[in-house]
């Protein structure tokens, strides 16, 4: 009698949400568990943006206490992977700059927002033999974590559109071989659609 009732429940929900749905719930709860990447955006205004809006991708110079040597300008070009989808008009700094340089140069190239990026804070773990072989400490085995910082702002004002914070952390399925530059894509594409008004819930 239980595993009848239990089957008659799985195919009301059955009915009731398709597999893509399904899937994505599944999804999000395994990372809200922590066995997958997981990522927490706080916005400060929920304001949104025309999609043919031109935007200037700059990163700041700043280096993260924690993780010694991220790729040079990845914040930026994993920005800039994220909002391509979403804003054709979207340019991105070679290097990363001051805040002063890349509205220069934001103005220059005739973009409407820069979009400023900061790699504010990680934590490279031991995630593999290499890494365990450069470090060799117990309390350094386990996930990653980092904390982007982010500010939308007018280039015609300098009015400051909005600014963002991304926390993100691996998951225990997904910590072999990543490093907290790994997890910042995904957040950052998630924060493109919220511009937008695409809302991912």
């Amino acid at each position: 009698m239980r595993s009848l009732v239990l089957l008659l429940a799985v195919l009301a929900l059955g009915g009731c949400m398709n597999v893509s749905d399904m899937a994505e719930g599944t999804r999000y709860q395994m990372s809200d568990a922590g066995l997958l990447d997981h990522s927490d955006s706080r916005r400060v205004n929920n304001l949104r943006i025309q999609p043919d809006s031109f935007i200037y991708i700059a990163q700041g110079a700043f280096s993260p206490p924690g993780y010694p040597n991220p790729r040079q300008n990845v914040v930026a070009e994993e920005a800039f992977n994220g909002f391509i989808e979403y804003f054709p008009m979207v340019r991105r700094a070679r290097a990363p700059e001051g805040l002063d340089q890349a509205m220069a140069e934001a103005r220059a190239a005739g973009a409407h927002y820069l979009l400023y990026t900061r790699f504010a804070k990680a934590d490279d773990r031991i995630g593999n033999s290499d890494e365990w072989l450069d470090q060799e400490y117990v309390d350094r085995l386990g996930i990653d974590s980092g904390v982007i910082q982010i500010m939308l702002i007018e280039t015609s004002t300098q009015y400051l559109i909005d600014t963002a914070t991304i926390k993100s952390r691996g998951g225990l399925l997904t910590f072999h071989d990543n490093s907290p530059a790994d997890l910042i894509g995904p957040p950052l594409q998630q924060y493109a659609r919220s511009l937008i008004g695409i809302s991912d819930q």
